[in-house]
Formats: structure tokens, sequence, C-alpha cells
């Protein structure tokens, strides 16, 4: 079964099709840049029995060294079988398209990626028919970024590092870079990366570590009226009213409709503060919701 943070490791790339041109030359690999990218459709099946697909397909066209297609792989762990596949999805690939395909393999710890980059031969030991050579991205070559402010240039970037390195002993910091940077950067872009980045994390633990770090961080902006930063306001908010009608449920304190409605709505930290103070010793929500 494919894990979500399988689907978040190649996901990126739909997300953010250009993202490879900007990784690979960090990991020392250099490919034609390109002028126009397009998402193609991963089903390579041929015969209706058996059923292959590729992880993310993409065609790259550029101004002067023609185009290809790039097929992204995730792989977890060294697989055997993988090997016979990828050579089969380059020679469907070619086959299908006629333009040139190359194979880019995602991997989070360095001993899968250290064998997902060896050549695949294929062919007697006297004459190789086929060889396939594989371009890698792996904790080894694609460097965590642990700056916030460069985090916050390329976010998709970001992203991507901090999921390859999630098997990383360092991935605290990390995380920290990136919620640094996702929090100054604010709005919908955030969002949308914080969620990319704890659906990638396949660690419970490493995952709740992230959901905190974002619900608990303060903007080095306060008061910019982000959506970062009305997200984590609301988030307390919401913590606060659960609590303040537990501890009265918990006194057996009858709380009406109206009451309940104005505790949930309520987003000041402040008042809810005080309703919560005053749910120990008071005897109705009249005496909670009483002026000072």
């Amino acid at each position: 079964m494919v894990s979500s943070a399988h689907e978040a490791m190649h996901q990126i790339f739909r997300e953010d099709p250009g993202l490879f041109a900007r990784a690979l030359p960090k990991a020392g690999i250099t490919l034609p840049e390109p002028a126009a990218i397009q998402l193609l459709d991963t089903d390579l099946t041929e015969i209706k029995p058996l059923e292959r697909r590729v992880d993310t397909l993409l065609r790259i066209d550029t101004a002067d060294s023609g185009s290809y297609l790039l097929a992204v792989e995730i792989q977890g762990r060294r697989d055997p079988d993988k090997l016979n596949s990828w050579t089969y999805y380059l020679a469907h690939l070619y086959a299908k398209y006629e333009v040139p395909p190359v194979l880019l393999v995602l991997c989070q710890d360095k001993s899968t990626a250290s064998w997902a980059a060896e050549p695949i031969r294929i062919g007697p030991p006297a004459h190789t028919s086929i060889a396939v050579f594989p371009l890698v991205l792996g904790p080894d070559n694609l460097p965590a970024i642990t700056d916030p402010d460069e985090a916050a240039q390329d976010p998709a970037l970001a992203v991507l590092c901090t999921l390859t390195h999630a098997k990383d002993p360092a991935l605290s910091v990390i995380l920290d870079t990136l919620a640094t940077a996702l929090l100054d950067i604010g709005g919908d872009t955030a969002k949308d990366w914080a969620e990319f980045t704890e659906i990638g994390l396949d660690d419970p633990r490493t995952r709740a570590h992230w959901r905190k770090l974002m619900a608990t961080y303060t903007s080095r902006f306060p008061g910019s009226g982000t959506l970062i930063e009305e997200s984590i306001i609301k988030g307390r908010a919401e913590g606060q009213a659960e609590a303040v009608l537990r501890l009265l449920a918990f006194r057996e304190i009858d709380v009406p409709e109206a009451a309940r409605e104005r505790i949930t709505g309520c987003t000041d930290l402040e008042t809810l503060g005080t309703w919560l103070d005053r749910a120990v010793t008071a005897t109705s929500t009249e005496e909670l919701f009483a002026e000072a």
C-alpha cells in the first residue's frame, strides 16, 4: 500500500513541476534548462493484468536541446524488482513518446540512494544490451536547508529537502527552519506547504512534532495578520474554548446552547483565559460571563 509520505515526495513535482531544475544542481546534476514543462499520464500499462505506473511523469521542452521525459520515482528501500520495472518504464516511454526519458529516484536514506544510483545493465556478461543510469536525489547529495531566509526564498525546494532528510538525526533542526520560514511567508502558499510537509512525514512522532511546531510558533512579524498567524490564534482559541466547556461539564454546570456558541465562537485568547479561570468556581454561565 502506498503511504502518504510516498505520495507527498513525488506529488511535490506536480505542485511545482519546475522544482527538479532547481533541486538537481544542488546534487551536481545538470540538465538542459526547461522552456516548457507538461505533466503526462503516469499509466504505463500495456497488458491488462499487468499494471505499471510511474509515480510522476513530466515532459520537458527546452529552447535549444530538444525535449525529454522525466520519470520521478520514490524509493523507500532496496527492491530488486524495481530494477526491472525502471528498465521497462524507460523503454516503454521511449517507444510511446519517441522522446528520450530520464529516471529520477528520490530516497530518504543513504543506503537506498547508493543502491538506486548503481547502473542497471541488461544482457549477457559479454554484452550489455540495455543500460540504465538513474539520477538519484537523497540525503547524501541534496543538502538540508537550515537557514530560514533560504527556505523562505524557495519553499517548494525547502519542503523537498526536508522530506528527503526525514530520517536525518538532525531533522528537528531542519523542521524548525522550515516552520520559521513558512510562518514568515504566511498566506495560502505557506499553509499549503505546511500541509504538504505534514503529509510527507511518515513517522507519527515526527508528524506530531511538526504539528506542535506549527501550533506553538509565534511569527517573527506578530500582528501582521497572515493566514498562518490567524490559524495559530484560531487553534489556540479552540483549545481554550474546549477546556472551558470540559471544566464546566466536569463541574456539572448547565451550559445553554447560546452560551456554548458564545464560548466556541470566541477568538480572543485573553477573554477565554478569563472564562477558564472563572470556570473553576462559577456556578452558572451567567457568572462566567459577568462583567468585571
